[in-house]
This record gives C-alpha cells, structure tokens and sequence, in this order.
C-alpha cells in the first residue's frame, strides 16, 4: 500500500500508480544495456512522504539490482523508526553522514518535490559532504501530468543551490494579454528568445512570430514547437533587425499587439573587440524595432535589458543602457506601452559559465575563473522567460523592471559546487586558476544605478526602477548621428558618443 502524506491525500489511487508506472520506465531506460551482473549501490531516500514512497516503490521492484533502496531520511520526528514501503526511516537530516558511513551509501535520491529552495540547499550541503552521488526528484506536478522524461530523476544542478524560491507567474493576467493575440519575439532562436516562445506558446496566442537571424537556430525553435504545440499557428521569420525595410515588411504583414525583444550582441568580450556591432545591433536595431511597432499600433513592446547597462563599464552594458532609454523616448510617442526587464546572469544560457565549466571539469581542468571575488546575480532561464512575460502585465510605459535575485552569488563558490557535484574535490582533483578581470567586466555587478531607486510593484518579487528625468533631444540627436552615413563606428568615436548619453563612461 503506498503510503500518503496529509499534503497528497486528496490525489486518487490512480495516480500513483500511474507514477509508479512511469517512473519505472524512466529507471529501466537509464540502466538499460548494463547487462553486466555487478554488486548493487546502496541508496538513501530522503523524504518518506509519497514521493520517496514511489521511489522505493520503484527501484524494490525493479528487476534491474543495480540499485538497493536501504532507508530514508525523514525530518518528521513522527516518522523515525517506522517502517514505510518496507524501509525503515533512518534519521533526519543531521544523520545523514553517520548513516551514509554506516551503510556505505553510494547514491542519494533527495526526493521532496514540495520543499522549498532554501531547504533543498541545506540538504544538498548536507549530503555533499558525505561524497556520495546525488540526484533529486523533480516536482509533483510533472509526474502527475506526464512530464516525466529520461532524465527527470536528475543530477543536482547549480540552479538547486541558489537557495532561494523561483520566481510565479499572475497566470490569468497572462492569458489576458497573450490569448488569441499576435505575438513577436525577436531572437526566438537564442537562450532566452526560445526559452520565451516555449513560454509564450502554452497560453495559445493567434499567432506567434519567431524572428531570428540564423536559420539553424529559428528552424530547431520552429520544430520543437510544432511537436510540443499542435494547432498554434508558428511564423519562422528570418530577418536583421538592423534591417530597417525588412523589419518594416514584417511589422506591416503580421502587425503584433506584443513584441518580446530579445534579440542582442550580450558577450561583453567580443563587443570591446567590435563596438561597431555592438551599437549598431543593440542601439540601432532597437531603435527600428520600437518605430515599427509604434507605426503599427502594437499594444506592449518589452526590451530584454541586463544588469551591466547598471554605472556601465563595457561597451555592451552602456550600449544596452542606451537601448533602455531609446524605449522610454519611445514611450512618449504613441499607443505603445514600451518597457524593460533587466536580467542578471542566466544559468545555462549559451556563453554563461555554467557550460564552460562543465566542458572543463568533463576534461579533467582547469576550471577557469577571472577574479576570486567575483560576484554575479543569476537566474534560471525560466525564470528570465517569466519576468520578461510577466511585465508585459505589470508595464503602463516606460518602465524598467528588476527582479528579487536574492543575494550575489561568487563565481568561485560556483566552480568549486559544479566541481564537487561533479564527484570531484576541488583543487586536489580538478584544479582551479584565476585568468584575471575581463575588458570591460566589473567584479560586482548592480541592478540599481546611481540616481535609481526602487519601487513596488503589484508583484512581490519585481520592482520599477525610479530615474531622474532624461534628455531625450540629446538622444534623439545622438541616434541621427549613430546612423548618419558618413559616422566612421571607430572605437574612438563610438565612445565619445556614449560618453555624451551616459555621464561617467570610461571618463
């Protein structure tokens, strides 16, 4: 009989059995072909409520040995000493290494689907210090609903020790603005554009443009939604957005009533060896992108922003600034509502840190990191996708949105939790070395500029940023010039303009 806590009472039978089922077969792909008769692992369930119920369930019944459930952890001190799914509860938590050395526990199942992020964070600490391999259970409602893939009994990830909540979405609110509605996204092919249209997809918009400059990406965008979303009517655009006529086309034909910009040159590194695309792309194909809208009528318009447009020190982050500004001007010109959402670093991004990482720990070191100190605020690429939808609800115009990260996270700190997730120990195993600070990287990134203050929004976990007032004559003088034929986009002159929008760029 499975064993169902007060939290999972009101679920029929059914659906557990239904897990039972679907779990097993994930566990029969992930050991398929190990057809060699070998000792089985002792594993730790942590949790004895139903999902660690369903876990010893699963792997007490396989026929694959190569695992052996021993006991679970349980914090409930109702709990200790009973006997669930023929397993006996351990311990809690503060057990864990003692009964880790006790049983020669290999493997650690964290299975408590309803625990909070700062929890999770304690137990993994926790268990990490024990050396035995972790992998965690995802949330309840994935295995309800079918969402259970091969690899959704996980290996703990980065995101899982952030300790603190993800951000939720006003889903009715949502719907109201994407339902039966056209909606854009520019770089639908990128991390964040495509993590959007997923996003964007399950609230069944009219129609839903993917623009993107490369084909390849757009075309994988394209496919997987079509799998996933039968009936949406999918548009794959593929256009530059400096491409004044052809964004104007674009706008004309499909005419959008909400517009995600996402597309943007973000690595800071390239863009000091290329300033002229880093302008050229982030200042004047937003510029474009906002007047095309605009002349349409479309109804919300959201720029993707990042936390080094904040007191810029690289030619991205002040070209992204001045992105920020071009759609406050444009705010002022019609209909519109525009609006931007600045972003901290976003976990498992393309060129984020957390890949290049793992490819260095995958060949034996060194983890790379610039500065000891180094400090970044992240987020999960969903959580990117939701704050950037979520303000096209809050947005009345002109506005720049943040979200609570919670505290900055060292990059270090990084290297060395991915290091030892990985079952190696840092420094002895896998060195690490410093390479030194970037061009145009900061050791601590802000969300808050000097002048800037915050301020609350219908949502607990997003702010407005309150600024001084803007000199947009200068700005509107400053973009004529950027796109007069005769500007020669050297460094030099490139600067000096920035210098004249942003007050203390590199002066």
């Amino acid at each position: 009989m499975v064993y169902r806590s007060n939290l999972f009472s009101h679920l029929p039978i059914s659906c557990f059995r239904c897990i039972v089922g679907k779990i097993e077969a994930v566990w029969q792909r992930l050991k398929r072909g190990k057809n060699v008769a070998k000792k089985a692992e002792p594993v730790l369930i942590i949790g004895a409520g139903v999902a660690g119920g369903v876990v010893a369930d699963v792997l007490g019944q396989s026929l694959n040995k190569d695992l052996k459930p021993v006991g679970f952890i349980d914090d409930d001190l109702k709990k200790q000493k009973l006997v669930l799914h023929g397993l006996p509860v351990l311990g809690t938590r503060d057990d864990i290494l003692t009964i880790v050395r006790g049983y020669d526990i290999k493997k650690i199942i964290i299975a408590i689907p309803s625990a909070s992020g700062r929890v999770i964070c304690q137990i993994i600490e926790k268990c990490h210090q024990s050396k035995a391999h972790l992998k965690i259970l995802p949330g309840f409602y994935d295995l309800i609903t079918g969402k259970i893939k091969i690899s959704k009994i996980r290996d703990i990830e980065v995101s899982d020790l952030l300790g603190r909540e993800p951000v939720t979405l006003d889903v009715e609110r949502i719907a109201g603005y994407l339902t039966n509605q056209s909606v854009l996204v520019t770089g639908a092919g990128g991390s964040i554009g495509s993590e959007l249209s997923r996003q964007v997809a399950k609230f069944s918009p009219g129609q839903l443009i993917l623009l993107g400059r490369g084909e390849n990406s757009i075309y994988e965008i394209n496919l997987e939604l079509r799998e996933n979303f039968q009936g949406l009517q999918l548009i794959p655009e593929i256009g530059d957005i400096k491409d004044r006529a052809r964004m104007r086309r674009i706008f004309d034909r499909y005419r959008p009533n909400v517009v995600f910009h996402a597309a943007a040159h973000k690595h800071v590194l390239f863009m000091e060896q290329c300033p002229e695309e880093a302008v050229k792309n982030n200042i004047t194909g937003t510029r474009i992108l906002a007047e095309s809208a605009c002349r349409v009528g479309t109804g919300a318009f959201i720029l993707i922003s990042s936390d080094k447009a904040v007191n810029p020190a690289s030619i991205m982050g002040a070209s992204k600034r001045v992105a920020e500004m071009v759609i406050q001007r444009m705010n002022e010109r019609g209909k519109t509502r525009f609006a931007a959402v600045r972003f901290g670093n976003v976990l498992g991004s393309r060129g984020s840190v957390i890949p290049l990482f793992k490819r260095q720990i995958a060949r034996g070191g060194p983890v790379t990191v610039t500065h000891p100190d180094m400090e970044r605020y992240f987020m999960t690429t969903a959580e990117a996708a939701q704050l950037v939808i979520q303000a096209g609800v809050l947005a009345k115009g002109g506005e720049i949105f943040i979200l609570d990260m919670g505290n900055p996270v060292k990059i270090l700190d990084l290297a060395k939790k991915l290091i030892s997730l990985s079952g190696f120990e840092p420094e002895k195993d896998i060195p690490i070395c410093f390479t030194g600070i970037n061009p145009g990287e900061k050791l601590v990134e802000q969300l808050v500029g000097e002048g800037e203050r915050t301020i609350p929004t219908e949502h607990e976990r997003i702010f407005a940023i309150s600024e001084g007032k803007q000199d947009f004559d200068l700005l509107e003088a400053s973009l004529n010039v950027l796109e007069s034929p005769g500007f020669p986009y050297r460094e030099h002159e490139i600067i000096l303009l920035l210098q004249k929008l942003i007050p203390g760029f590199r002066k």
